[in-house]
């Protein structure tokens, strides 16, 4: 995801100089990415609520030598922070919270006048493969399915308005990125969908949405790539929305 969050900072207007504040930051990689977008004469601040991700984030950062980006842990409403940032962003972070819009409202108080509120988030909304590959379309709807019944929806796309309404700030610039491949092209990403579908199977048993015996997990991955390569296909895969607004 890297090239698609790089391209989607630069145009929301990152660049040297600023100070960032960067939420849900895992083990650092759009922090790092930020650092460099702001140059030596910026700063960014990574959060996590998570402390093995900040402790991780710490030692990335170190072994990359980085001097102007450091972490911290916590929820960033609440933590001890100096105010006011000239952008907060964050990676795959709004739908994956209980009420997006109050979060979106805390973050804004912590930007000064103008300031940008960047997030990339996911959307599984235009998933499909021509001709169809059936296995593929399963796995990813036993995805979509989780994550909704879990209350955490991949599918950002059409909440991003309402969204932001409820958060009282100006509607938001959208970009949309998309994966589309020939099947030989397609490898790295339907190994990833094995690995979301690996990741979600427990949740999936208790939601009902399939069983061990239906995902069949050992082969799960050797079959989606065999029925990729049987015949010519096109893949589409998740996309990758880019959403900023300044503050006023």
């Amino acid at each position: 995801m890297e090239p698609v969050t790089r391209q989607f900072l630069r145009e929301a207007g990152i660049t040297h100089g600023m100070r960032v504040l960067d939420v849900g930051s895992g083990t650092g990689e759009v922090a790092f990415l930020t650092a460099e977008l702001v140059g030596p004469n910026g700063f960014v601040v990574g959060t996590d609520t998570a402390p093995t991700a900040v402790a991780a984030a710490t030692r990335a950062a170190q072994s990359r030598g980085l001097r102007n980006v450091e972490f911290r842990g916590g929820d960033p409403a609440e933590l001890e922070l100096d105010p006011p940032f000239d952008a907060v962003v964050g990676r795959y972070v709004l739908p994956f919270q209980g009420d997006p819009a109050m979060m979106l409202r805390r973050l804004a108080r912590l930007l000064r006048r103008g300031g940008l509120l960047f997030f990339h988030e996911p959307d599984f909304t235009f998933v499909r493969s021509t001709p169809s590959a059936p296995l593929y379309e399963q796995a990813c709807r036993w995805i979509v399915d989780t994550s909704r019944l879990s209350g955490q929806s991949w599918n950002f796309l059409d909440r991003v308005h309402p969204t932001f309404e409820r958060a009282k700030l100006p509607a938001p610039t959208l970009r949309l990125r998309t994966f589309i491949a020939i099947e030989t092209h397609a490898h790295e990403w339907l190994m990833a969908v094995g690995d979301m579908v690996e990741s979600l199977l427990p949740a999936m048993e208790r939601l009902g949405v399939a069983t061990a015996e239906d995902v069949d997990l050992p082969t799960l991955r050797d079959r989606l790539w065999e029925e990729a390569t049987a015949t010519p296909r096109m893949i589409i895969g998740r996309s990758e929305i880019g959403i900023w607004t300044n503050v006023v």
